[in-house]
């Protein structure tokens, strides 16, 4: 399933969240609010080519890209306990893997280093990832477990069950010395695009790898919205 990625710059991350199915129903919901971000309401959606891929961003007027040449990676956050299905290995496998993936991001970039200490010039960089479903009624986080989600996303084909999964993936840009909101990002996988990427906790480390990339490009991109 290959097609064109959400930006450029990050097209090799954006591959595995194509496909189609239900996107003017996805559409039409309102954004999940799961409290993880400090302020939702200064989020603005942005548009997507990709198919049940919805993306949110805010980024602050005035700042200049190159103010900030490090950043604080905060350990990843994962809203998933060890269950029957998912043990703490698997749990810590995971989180492993995705914070691996950030570095990687970061790194990427050439132009900023990461460090452990506040300071001028440092920004902290946040992610957590969620777990939601999309009823009848809107699309409601913290429902699931993402990984749990992931294992089960068969029963939500064919029929077994109405309700959509979804993954959701939010971070944050702050100064690290005033705290002071720089950037926010949000994104929702759903649909076939969830389900076809589903089934292991491998698979969903692979699946919220690239989310979680897509959403620090999202985030980071230097132009400045305007709250709605």
């Amino acid at each position: 399933m290959k097609k064109i990625g959400l930006y450029a710059a990050i097209i090799s991350f954006a591959a595995i969240l194509a496909a189609c199915s239900n996107t003017p129903k996805l559409a039409s919901e309102p954004m999940p609010r799961s409290g993880f971000l400090p302020n939702y309401s200064l989020l603005v959606p942005t548009y997507t080519i990709e198919a049940d891929t919805r993306v949110w961003r805010y980024r602050r007027e005035g700042v200049s890209p190159g103010t900030y040449n490090a950043v604080i990676l905060d350990p990843i956050y994962l809203n998933q306990n060890a269950t029957t299905q998912v043990s703490p290995e698997s749990i810590a496998k995971a989180k492993a893997a995705l914070q691996a993936s950030m570095v990687e991001a970061v790194n990427a970039r050439g132009n900023i280093k990461i460090v452990s200490q506040p300071g001028p010039g440092v920004v902290r960089v946040s992610v957590g990832i969620t777990g939601a479903e999309s009823s009848t009624d809107s699309l409601q986080p913290w429902n699931f477990t993402p990984i749990g989600l992931a294992l089960n996303a068969a029963a939500f084909a064919g029929g077994v069950n109405s309700k959509t999964p979804a993954l959701v993936v939010e971070n944050k840009i702050t100064d690290s010395r005033t705290n002071e909101i720089l950037g926010e990002g949000l994104i929702t996988v759903q649909g076939e695009s969830f389900r076809t990427a589903s089934g292991s906790v491998d698979a969903f480390v692979a699946m919220a790898q690239k989310a979680v990339r897509v959403a620090l490009e999202v985030s980071a991109n230097p132009t400045p919205t305007s709250a709605k």
